[in-house]
């Protein structure tokens, strides 16, 4: 009983990760549309705007550095943003400096701790997107954490 139950899992894991695919690949071609539609600025990001409550977001975490909360178009069942509170030049990992190494690890290690929080026991995937071709449609430093369902190889 306890294999086939198992074996019924796996398939419609399997089955289900196929319908996910398709509605990733609709999803894929809006992100890359935002993302060659995104011009680098100083200007103030949508981030900006949620990190000063001016825009709501569901926050998952929340410390004096960084800022998470979940994605309003999620790519997997858990999909959250972590940002640093304070952009200090991080537009995007290219334009990072030695100075920045502090809040990029603090960035790494918060996404650890809120993977445990959600229970992301089994894995999760971590993803930094980095300019028009890296798919960089907010240019704000921002990682995503990605988890609840099986993470695909290559990724795209």
């Amino acid at each position: 009983m306890v294999n086939e139950d198992i074996k019924l899992r796996t398939r419609l894991s399997v089955l289900s990760s196929h319908f996910s695919h398709s509605l990733s690949i609709s999803m894929a071609s809006s992100e890359q549309e935002a993302a060659l539609a995104a011009v680098p600025s100083d200007s103030p990001t949508i981030f900006d705007k949620i990190i000063n409550k001016e825009i709501p977001s569901t926050v998952v975490f929340e410390d004096d550095k960084v800022l998470a909360f979940r994605d309003i178009a999620p790519q997997a069942p858990t999909h959250i943003l972590i940002i640093p509170k304070v952009k200090d030049g991080l537009s995007g990992l290219s334009k990072a400096e030695e100075r920045h190494t502090e809040i990029l690890g603090h960035l790494l290690y918060t996404a650890k701790l809120i993977a445990k929080q959600e229970g992301l026991d089994d894995g999760f995937r971590v993803v930094i997107n980095d300019g028009p071709s890296g798919c960089q449609s907010v240019y704000h430093l921002h990682v995503h954490l990605l988890g609840g369902r099986q993470m695909n190889w290559p990724p795209g």
